[in-house]
């Protein structure tokens, strides 16, 4: 199985040194971003958002730029530590449950992401802001980099064969379904989630063809 970080290292872990302060700011940060667009990131939004006295938010982030690529790495830890807790719940089960497992993971885990509006917004809107900023790309590439190994590992621990460009393949697919399933209706996303995920999931762990 390919080797996982260690746990010292993963996001829960880092997100856990934050100071209550620091999270409360980078979550002001976090709905700002999603409710007015990168343009609309500053400290003083984050302050008023926060509640705080103006002036808070640059105490800790004196720039915009460390505004951003805070807001950048706290968003990414948090969506690759719901993947790694799906990844330890599926580990050991894959043999047993076979792609159902897989898809039910996925499914829960993504209709969870889209019940947060704001966080999956934030993380588009990061995206964009890294094709014009190599210090974001490279953030976003560390997290996506762990990303691509959680999916090697279940692979693996469903006996389907995988590699690296698989498995990119495959985060890069995920992405896609949670960017389509948030432009539908609230009403419809669950079904599509399911359509898609059910064809993505015989990548994942189904059967190889013979």
């Amino acid at each position: 199985m390919p080797p996982l970080p260690d746990p010292a290292e993963t996001p829960a872990a880092r997100g856990a040194t934050l100071s209550p302060r620091r999270r409360q700011l980078l979550e002001a940060a976090l709905h700002v971003i999603a409710d007015e667009g990168l343009r609309g990131l500053t400290h003083r939004a984050v302050d008023r958002r926060a509640g705080l006295p103006e002036g808070s938010c640059s105490a800790y982030l004196r720039t915009r730029k460390a505004l951003q690529a805070a807001l950048t790495e706290y968003v990414a830890d948090r969506l690759v530590a719901d993947v790694d807790e799906l990844a330890d719940r599926l580990r050991g089960n894959l043999q047993k449950t076979g792609k159902a497992g897989g898809v039910d993971g996925a499914l829960e885990l993504f209709g969870r992401w889209l019940e947060q509006r704001e966080l999956l917004v934030a993380r588009l809107e990061l995206t964009m802001a890294a094709t014009r900023d190599a210090d974001l790309a490279r953030l976003l590439a560390d997290h996506r980099s762990r990303l691509v190994q959680i999916v090697e590992a279940i692979m693996t621990s469903a006996g389907r064969e995988h590699s690296d460009a698989r498995a990119e393949a495959l985060v890069a697919s995920y992405d896609g379904i949670l960017l389509a399933a948030l432009l539908r209706p609230v009403d419809e996303r669950r079904a599509f989630l399911s359509r898609s995920l059910e064809v993505l999931g015989t990548a994942l762990t189904g059967e190889l063809e013979a």
